[in-house]
């Protein structure tokens, strides 16, 4: 490494330094809020969130319990058959 880029790199550490020491200065410490205040907040969140319709909320539940049970078909066939196929194999060798 040449001297070139060698005090490239150190003001740039310096450079992230001081970065750092600044953000920490910076950044006041919070403070905790009592319980009531949370639920206070979590039920005005709530409160803006788009919940789904029936209808919606009915339609996902559908499709993923058919995705949920055609996954554990494919994968049930999938152990029969890799089952059977290294039960013959040893057979074979036995």
């Amino acid at each position: 490494m040449n001297r070139e880029l060698r005090r490239l790199q150190e003001k740039e550490e310096k450079r992230a330094r001081e970065r750092r020491a600044k953000g920490q200065a910076a950044r006041p410490k919070r403070q905790r809020v009592g319980l009531r205040q949370f639920f206070s907040e979590v039920r005005t969140e709530l409160k803006r969130v788009a919940w789904p319709s029936r209808r919606e909320t009915v339609t996902f539940t559908v499709v993923t319990l058919i995705t949920s049970a055609f996954v554990t078909v494919y994968t049930l066939g999938l152990d029969i058959v890799f089952k059977e196929s290294v039960l013959k194999l040893v057979e074979l060798i036995a």
